[in-house]
């Protein structure tokens, strides 16, 4: 009853931060505009990360018992949620913002202590173990996640479902293996969401009342998830890992695979990783035909179809190394079909291009 309690007010928190929020958003300049890539109507508020920030930092605040670790994160992700805010508002340059990013991974790594250093038995010939090299390792893990979901959010929903899908699997995989450990702050984060996803996608939703996550929505969710993946696949003084590591590369696997393939691709043309295009994995679906609502779905359905793959493989004790051989084999099948199929949208605006008409995003 009390967990229940502390739902529902994350649940209203993030309700009433949309409503106040609403009508001040155009007066602020929290607003996208439409333009070439971004294929929209009328100016959209960029509220959504904030309502779910709020809705978790009073929940969390009321209801979860103070600690060093809670607190740096609350406090990290008051930054990244903050610096994301300025980049919707100003449009700030990518090397600004991968700069806050490293320092607010500095904070959080360095200031709670907790970092991802076992990567477990992969090899087969024991633990894979790096050390204090590992500090290094997870403030790169950080500004990864955090520019994975950025990059995802490119369609209705999709960044808000990958967040949910990988926070409830990060909830599943406690309640199975450390049914010890309390799941109130990933439970938290997920019912925070659910307004915002509301407000996104919903057909329900009163015309005109249409919010987007923002670049701090998607920041925020990125530092959440690679906080949540480090502190439950290590150990440490104060708690056990609640499961393996290479678990976590199954439930974040579609922004992850994403991300990293897009940049791949981006680096072989001799182009800047961080450059913005068309070739992501909505726009694929999107230019052969896929409606954004039928894009959400299957793209939905293929991460929880991994995040599967990782809990079923966790909870039966499936060898490291296979599982990850396995997310090998799916990146590598992940990214042949991208490089083979990015080039539909290229051509796209190749022709657009010739008959004069706007880019579709």
């Amino acid at each position: 009853m009390f967990d229940f309690f502390a739902l529902a007010v994350a649940f209203f928190s993030s309700i009433l931060t949309i409503k106040v929020l609403l009508p001040l958003a155009p007066h602020i300049g929290l607003i996208d505009i439409p333009s070439e890539r971004k294929r929209h109507d009328g100016a959209i508020p960029l509220i959504g990360g904030i309502s779910i920030f709020t809705g978790v930092l009073i929940a969390s605040t009321l209801f979860i018992g103070q600690s060093q670790i809670v607190n740096l994160y609350l406090i990290s992700s008051a930054l990244i949620v903050f610096i994301g805010t300025l980049d919707d508002i100003y449009d700030l340059s990518v090397g600004s913002r991968i700069l806050f990013q490293g320092i607010i991974a500095c904070v959080l790594v360095f200031g709670a202590g907790e970092y991802i250093h076992n990567f477990g038995n992969i090899i087969s010939f024991g633990n894979v173990d790096i050390g204090s090299y590992g500090m290094i390792f997870t403030i790169l893990a950080v500004i990864a996640a955090i520019n994975a979901f950025n990059m995802v959010d490119g369609i209705d929903g999709l960044a808000g479902s990958m967040s949910i899908i990988t926070i409830a699997s990060v909830a599943i995989l406690t309640v199975l293996n450390s049914p010890d450990q309390n799941v109130l702050l990933p439970l938290l984060i997920v019912v925070s969401t659910i307004p915002y996803l509301f407000y996104n996608v919903s057909t329900r939703n009163p015309r005109g009342k249409k919010i987007f996550m923002g670049d701090a929505g998607s920041m925020y969710m990125g530092l959440t998830i690679i906080w949540l993946l480090t502190i439950s696949t290590q150990s440490s003084e104060a708690s056990s890992s609640s499961f393996r590591p290479v678990t976590a590369l199954w439930i974040i696997a579609i922004p992850l695979m994403d991300m990293f393939a897009i940049m791949y691709r981006r680096i072989r043309k001799g182009e800047s990783p961080f450059k913005a295009d068309n070739g992501h994995i909505h726009h694929i679906f999107l230019a052969n035909g896929f409606t954004s609502r039928k894009a959400l779905w299957l793209i939905s359905f293929l991460s929880v179809l991994c995040a599967a793959v990782g809990i079923t493989g966790d909870y039966y004790a499936i060898p490291e190394w296979l599982m990850l051989v396995g997310f090998i084999l799916v990146f590598c099948v992940y990214t042949t079909v991208l490089q083979k199929h990015c080039i539909i949208p290229i051509k796209q605006r190749k022709v657009r291009a010739r008959n004069n008409l706007p880019t579709k995003d």
